[in-house]
C-alpha cells in the first residue's frame, strides 16, 4: 500500500499560530491606521472650524464703529456700522430732529442711530442716550437717495466731525464664551456699562447664536487697543478648541485692525 503525504499535528498547530500572529498584526495595523486617520480628520476639522470662527469675528469687527469696541474679559462688544456718508447740516432749531446729508446710497432701516465723530466723548457715551451727545435717538427709515434723516425725537450733537462724517449704526453686538460655548448676542438693550456673559445669556429678549460648542473653558482672551487720531483700533482675540475625546487642543490667535476710522 503506497504511503500517503500530509501534515503532522505539530505542523498544523504552527500554521495556526503563525496565522493568528499575522491576523493580530494586521488588525492592529488597520486599527492604528484608522485611529491615525480619525486623528488627522479631527485636526483638520478643528483647523477649518478655527478659520471659520476667526473669519466671522474678523469680518464683523472690521465693520464696527472703531470707538465703540470694548472688552471686559468675558465679552467683546461693538456697534456695527451699516452705512456712512457726510452731513451738510446737523440738527437745528426749532425741532432739532432732522439732519441734512449726502445720500447714503442704500436704504437704512428704522431704528438705527446716527453717530458724529465721538473722539471727545467717553466710550460709554456711545452706548448711552445723552442729549446733547455723539449718538442720536433712533431714526426713521431712510431711502437710498434721501437727503435728510428724521430722528424719532429732538437731539443736539455735542461734537462736529472735521470731515463732516456721519455713521448709521445698529444695536450692539457681543461675542462671549460661556463654559465650552462661544455665543454671538444681538438685539439686546444698550447699556453704558458693558454687560456680562451671564447677563446676556439670561436676557430673554436678546438673540443668541452658537458659534462654537467645543472651546476649552475660559480660553477666550480679548484685548482692545483703542484708536487714536493717527491709527485705527486693534483687536486681539485668542481661543482654544478641544477634540471630542478631550485629548488634543488647537490654539487660535488673531489680530484685527479696524479700518473705518472716524
Amino acid at each position: 500500500m503506497p504511503r500517503q503525504a500530509g501534515f503532522t499535528l505539530v505542523e498544523l498547530v504552527m500554521v495556526i499560530v503563525l496565522l493568528g500572529i499575522v491576523a493580530t498584526v494586521s488588525v492592529q495595523f488597520v486599527a492604528l491606521s484608522t485611529v491615525g486617520a480619525l486623528d488627522v480628520s479631527s485636526r483638520q476639522q478643528r483647523a477649518l472650524q478655527s478659520v471659520v470662527i476667526s473669519e466671522q469675528i474678523t469680518r464683523e469687527v472690521r465693520e464696527a464703529f472703531p470707538l465703540s469696541v470694548r472688552a471686559n474679559g468675558q465679552c467683546l462688544e461693538w456697534l456695527p456700522v451699516i452705512a456712512a456718508t457726510s452731513y451738510d447740516a446737523l440738527t437745528t432749531g426749532p425741532d432739532f430732529d432732522e439732519v441734512s446729508i449726502v445720500p447714503f446710497g442704500r436704504t437704512v432701516p428704522a431704528g438705527a442711530r446716527l453717530i458724529v465723530y465721538g473722539y471727545g466723548s467717553a466710550q460709554s457715551d456711545l452706548y448711552g442716550s445723552e442729549n446733547p451727545g455723539p449718538v442720536s435717538p433712533p431714526i426713521e427709515a431712510v431711502a437710498a437717495n434721501a437727503e435728510a434723516v428724521t430722528l424719532s425725537q429732538s437731539h443736539r450733537f455735542r461734537e462736529r466731525s472735521p470731515q463732516k462724517r456721519l455713521y448709521a449704526v445698529e444695536g450692539p453686538v457681543s461675542i462671549c464664551q460661556i463654559n465650552q460655548w462661544l455665543y454671538r448676542f444681538s438685539d439686546y438693550a444698550r447699556s453704558e456699562s458693558q454687560p456680562t456673559a451671564n447677563g446676556l445669556n439670561g436676557d430673554s429678549n436678546r438673540t443668541r447664536e452658537v458659534m462654537s460648542a467645543n472651546l476649552v473653558a475660559s480660553s477666550l482672551s480679548l484685548k482692545v487697543v483703542p484708536p487714536s487720531l493717527r491709527r485705527a483700533a486693534v483687536v486681539n482675540f485668542a481661543f482654544e478648541l478641544v477634540s471630542d475625546d478631550g485629548n488634543e487642543t488647537t490654539n487660535v490667535s488673531q489680530e484685527v485692525q479696524i479700518r473705518n476710522v472716524p
